[in-house]
């Protein structure tokens, strides 16, 4: 296997970019952001030779590639693993099966549509290094966020989590990666009906907000949702075992009253609030009906402009909305 060549190492992966965000992307057979390092196929020689680890899930599949069992939580989370490795130098992330296991391709998408968005007002250049300040809101015990955001562009990141459990194992990341501790704080939110209550400072500032909402309604909802994608997939448990997830999750990761709808529209009240202390703030949409609610929403805030940004991964579509306060000049300065 070859050795482990990662972020410092591999060419290719400059830290500045200097995008046209005017111009139309170009096209990619996996709808995945140009600069997504996961928009090619696995190299899974490199990914074991990376992390070791990962050798035992990956087999032929039916094409007569080497791939994994998506449908196995193990699998995923290896698989992670050693993205992370490879790609950002990140050692030792893993987490407790219950967690949400998070698909990286996607969650790396996000962060480079929001860093187009920053570079409209800056010149068509994405601004890097830890003057950009990012707030996560649900960082969660996987902390993705923080870790490719930090990795691909050197943002400095405050995330924070109502679960002490899920903090303590992202904690337990950063004190593995010296170099992503120093960049990134966590912070613990008591309050489960708040969300940049109590978290934004009087004097802090931060450039994006970004989450990934909880998307049911209650623990029932997420069940029956999940049983849906089971039989789907033609693997239903014939005895009528609870259905798992092969990205995990539990709590308040996957259910919250008025479920992703709900969030998005207390997310979007609360940030009125903050509206001169960030630049733009954004959330991962899944329902396409969640979009008009929201957008009423802004307009009854007095958003001065939001963007929907369309995102694809393979045959899943999803959404950011993002939203400021600020106008096309307040912005460039």
């Amino acid at each position: 296997m070859p050795a482990c060549r990662c972020k410092a190492e591999t060419p290719g992966y400059p830290m500045r970019h200097t995008p046209t965000p005017s111009t139309p992307l170009p096209a990619s057979k996996s709808g995945l952001h140009p600069r997504n390092r996961q928009r090619g196929r696995y190299d899974f020689a490199q990914l074991i030779g990376c992390s070791p680890d990962l050798a035992r899930f990956v087999a032929r599949n039916a094409y007569g590639d080497d791939s994994i069992d998506f449908a196995d939580p193990a699998a995923v989370r290896a698989l992670n693993r050693a993205l992370l490795k490879l790609n950002y130098g990140i050692a030792g992330w893993d987490l407790p099966p219950q967690y949400l296991c998070p698909p990286i391709p996607g969650r790396a998408d996000y962060l480079h549509y929001l860093a187009d968005l920053l570079a409209e007002r800056h010149g068509g250049e994405i601004p890097t290094g830890g003057a950009v300040r990012v707030l996560d809101v649900g960082v969660g015990a996987n902390c993705i966020y923080p870790l490719i955001g930090h990795g691909e562009y050197g943002w400095h990141f405050v995330g924070f989590d109502i679960d002490r459990d899920a903090l303590a194992c992202a904690q337990a990341t950063l004190d593995a990666n010296s170099a992503f501790a120093d960049a990134i704080e966590l912070r613990f939110q008591p309050t489960a009906r708040a969300i940049f209550r109590g978290m934004i400072g009087e004097r802090e500032r931060f450039h994006l907000t970004l989450c990934n909402p909880p998307f049911h309604a209650s623990l029932a909802e997420a069940r029956a949702g999940s049983e849906r994608k089971w039989r789907n997939l033609g693997k239903a448990d014939p005895q009528g075992a609870a259905p798992r997830l092969n990205f995990g999750g539990h709590g308040a990761e996957l259910h919250c009253p008025g479920g992703e709808e709900g969030f998005i529209r207390r997310m979007i009240a609360e940030s009125a609030d903050y509206s001169e202390q960030c630049l733009w703030f954004s959330s991962l949409v899944s329902k396409a009906t969640t979009i008009p609610v929201a957008q009423r929403a802004l307009r009854a805030v007095g958003a001065r402009e939001h963007r929907v940004i369309e995102m694809a991964q393979g045959q899943k579509r999803s959404r950011i909305l993002a939203w400021t306060y600020f106008d096309e000049d307040e912005r460039r300065a």
